[in-house]
């Protein structure tokens, strides 16, 4: 099946045969051809309640921080009160062509719930111990919409799985278990279980996580996308081939960041921990990161979190991905502990500028610092192998480094100054 027709029945069912009390919602057969719907539109009898996330910004960012999350992405349940209850159902792909409120249960192999809507449509997927194992193509696919929200019910437990060599839709590569052309969100009080073939979750335009557990394994990145990646809140644990978190958009170079404000992240990824092109900014946030390079970016700022790196290249890398910015790395608080492996490596690298304005900093390596332009110490408390240092200076050698593995570094050392 080539990729023009993966997906094009979208194109061909007529509303009017959608079978539903209220427009949006449609089950299709595989084969393109329309089926009797199954899929109902019955109203829940049961409302959740409110929880909100909150946030703390830090006043020293590059970006615009205050304008990072909207009130509904923070907002972890969804009134379900008018909503429309899908029950997945196998070989049958779901289309949502209206705003709303869509809740998804059941288990299901080769279905993709596909969101083709208005460009100024809100949308929102509620997934209540939902399951689908495809083999080709994504279980969740947002075509257009302004915005897509995917929202797991508390305690609820949904698997999302594609095992095979995704197919392309119209030329363009859709290579991910959850992926977007627009906008997503994802967030609620439940678990997602996403495991790839390709990446996890996947948006060409910005990808935001707000609370939820995620358990992710794939053979590229675990959430990737072009604009931006923005975390609030959540639980992750990443078993990625490459990147655990990866933002890149070469046709914009201004785009491609990654910000985290918060939440719990176990990470093991075969390239970097977290990488965005342009700016990655951690704000808070507690980071278990075990990669050839635990953090990289542009530029590349740290305001706070407690932040453990086991790296095989470079702990913390600032370089030159992306012109529009100076390439540094900035370290204004938090409690980070970085072990190296030996060999050509570095716990703090900067291809431009190295600064240290505070924190607590503990360094096991080879060589703790790099830098080609200037390394400097304001304050802080900085220790390598033991020592506390008070001046940054170039690949310093003050002893062993940590050793292949997971590695076992001294802790955290003492509280924050």
């Amino acid at each position: 099946m080539n990729g023009t027709k993966l997906f094009q029945r979208l194109a061909i069912v007529p509303i009017v045969a959608l079978g539903l009390t209220v427009s949006g919602c449609n089950k299709q057969a595989d084969n393109g051809t329309t089926a009797t719907p199954t899929t109902t539109a019955n109203t829940s009898t049961t409302t959740t309640a409110g929880k909100t996330t909150t946030l703390n910004y830090s006043k020293s960012s590059p970006l615009d921080t205050t304008n990072m999350f909207t009130q509904t992405d923070l907002t972890q349940t969804v009134d379900i009160t008018t909503a429309k209850k899908i029950t997945l159902e196998d070989g049958k792909d779901v289309a949502i062509d209206a705003a709303g409120t869509y809740v998804i249960t059941g288990t299901a192999k080769n279905s993709t719930v596909i969101v083709n809507a208005s460009a100024d449509a809100e949308v929102h997927l509620v997934f209540d111990n939902a399951s689908i194992t495809n083999t080709n193509k994504p279980t969740v696919y947002a075509v257009n919409a302004k915005n897509v929200y995917v929202t797991t019910t508390q305690n609820s437990t949904n698997n999302l799985k594609v095992t095979g060599e995704f197919t392309e839709d119209d030329g363009k590569n859709i290579d991910a278990v959850i992926f977007a052309k627009t906008n997503i969100t994802l967030n609620g009080l439940g678990t997602l279980n996403i495991d790839s073939s390709a990446n996890g979750v996947a948006s060409n335009n910005d990808l935001k996580v707000t609370g939820g557990t995620y358990n992710i394994n794939t053979t590229k990145h675990g959430f990737k996308a072009l604009n931006s990646i923005r975390v609030a809140d959540g639980t992750f644990n990443i078993n990625a081939k490459k990147d655990g978190f990866h933002s890149e958009n070469e046709d914009d170079l201004t785009t491609g960041y990654v910000y985290i404000a918060g939440g719990n992240f176990t990470i093991n990824s075969e390239d970097d921990g977290i990488q965005g092109t342009t700016i990655t900014e951690i704000d808070g946030g507690t980071f278990d990161i075990n990669a050839v390079e635990g953090i990289e970016g542009t530029y590349v700022q740290i305001n706070d979190g407690t932040i453990k790196i086991y790296a095989t290249d470079d702990g913390i890398n600032a370089s030159e991905k992306a012109t529009n910015y100076d390439v540094q790395l900035e370290i204004n608080g938090g409690n980070l502990d970085i072990t190296m492996a030996e060999g050509d490596t570095d716990a703090l690298d900067a291809n431009g500028t190295l600064t240290i304005n505070g924190g607590y900093i503990n360094i096991t390596a080879q060589s703790a610092f790099d830098y080609d332009l200037t390394g400097t110490l304001n304050g802080g408390t900085v220790i390598v192998n033991g020592t506390q240092v008070t001046t940054l200076e170039n690949s310093m050698m003050g002893g062993p480094g940590g050793q292949p593995g997971q590695g076992g570094p001294g802790g955290f050392g003492g509280p924050q100054h």
